[in-house]
């Protein structure tokens, strides 16, 4: 019988070894050290729930209540997003994307910086711009024949 609950721990303690959720627990001081802050918060809002007042009442009127148990919810939804985030793999330097960007932030620099080739680029975009000089085709107002003698 003792043998079988031996048997029976070891196949648990395996089991939680294996556990992706375990690692991430034992692996990150992090997302220990914010649960244990959240438990220390929600410890310290349940005392003072517990002192005999009415709870609704100290909800809306204790600002140490209302700390403590904010606390707590941000160091629940902290161990949270720790325990369910992903390890950060390491990406290798360089690549495509890297060399996209870096070839368009430079081709915006150079086009700040430069009015010849701004001037270029907006050449080959909307075409060569066309200068002319203006010169008024109607004339004054006095030299020109009346419509009304023409009936």
């Amino acid at each position: 019988m003792a043998n079988k609950k031996v048997k029976k721990a070891g196949q648990a303690a395996q089991s939680a070894r294996s556990n992706p959720y375990v690692q991430r627990l034992i692996d990150d001081e992090d997302l220990r050290q914010s649960i244990v802050q959240s438990f220390e918060s929600a410890r310290d809002a349940y005392g003072r729930l517990s002192n005999g007042k009415s709870p609704a009442k100290q909800l809306f009127e204790d600002k140490k209540l209302q700390k403590h148990i904010r606390e707590t919810a941000g160091g629940v939804r902290d161990a949270s997003v720790a325990l369910y985030e992903a390890p950060k793999k390491q990406k290798s330097g360089g690549g495509f994307g890297r060399v996209l960007l870096l070839g368009v932030v430079g081709g915006v620099v150079a086009l700040a910086v430069s009015e010849g080739l701004r001037k270029k680029v907006l050449d080959a975009l909307f075409g060569a711009e066309e200068e002319f000089e203006y010169t008024s085709t109607t004339s004054s107002p006095s030299s020109t024949p009346t419509a009304g003698t023409a009936a």
